[in-house]
């Protein structure tokens, strides 16, 4: 079983405080504050690494079903957006928002989508966030 892991570190109370994440591979570090996780401030925050981590997933596994059903991607691209906002119990994600444009060659658009959602279903990042709505947005690219 692989093993991934990442850290953070938080100094202060939280609106005044400032902490930094940074990924087990040293791939990425980055500062994140109360600015920029609740505001417009600099640095990044929980939710867009999750976006990132949702927009790769899913390309991948995307490209590994269309694999697998004979067809050769020659480009995924994918964008997620995390909605994050206040709730009556506090902060929550309310849903994610997935949009791809995929070059694939020979593919009808019907069986497209399909793989399409497939991908968005099997992900494991789309298990893993199973509790928050998903809606996905598939372009086929000619």
């Amino acid at each position: 079983m692989a093993e991934r892991s990442a850290q953070a570190v938080w100094h202060g109370n939280l609106r005044n405080g400032k902490g930094s994440l940074r990924l087990g591979s040293g791939a990425f570090e980055g500062q994140y504050s109360f600015a920029s996780r609740f505001e417009d401030g600099t640095g990044t925050n929980p939710e867009e690494l999750i976006a990132a981590a949702h927009a790769g997933c899913f390309s991948m596994a995307l490209s590994a079903g269309l694999t697998k059903a004979g067809y050769e991607p020659t480009s995924i691209q994918t964008q997620a957006r995390v909605y994050f906002e206040k709730a009556e119990e506090g902060f929550r994600i309310a849903r994610i928002r997935l949009e791809t444009d995929a070059e694939i060659p020979n593919i009808d658009e019907a069986t497209f989508q399909t793989q399409a959602n497939q991908a968005k279903s099997g992900c494991p990042v789309s298990k893993a966030l199973a509790a928050v709505p998903i809606d996905l947005k598939a372009n086929l690219k000619r």
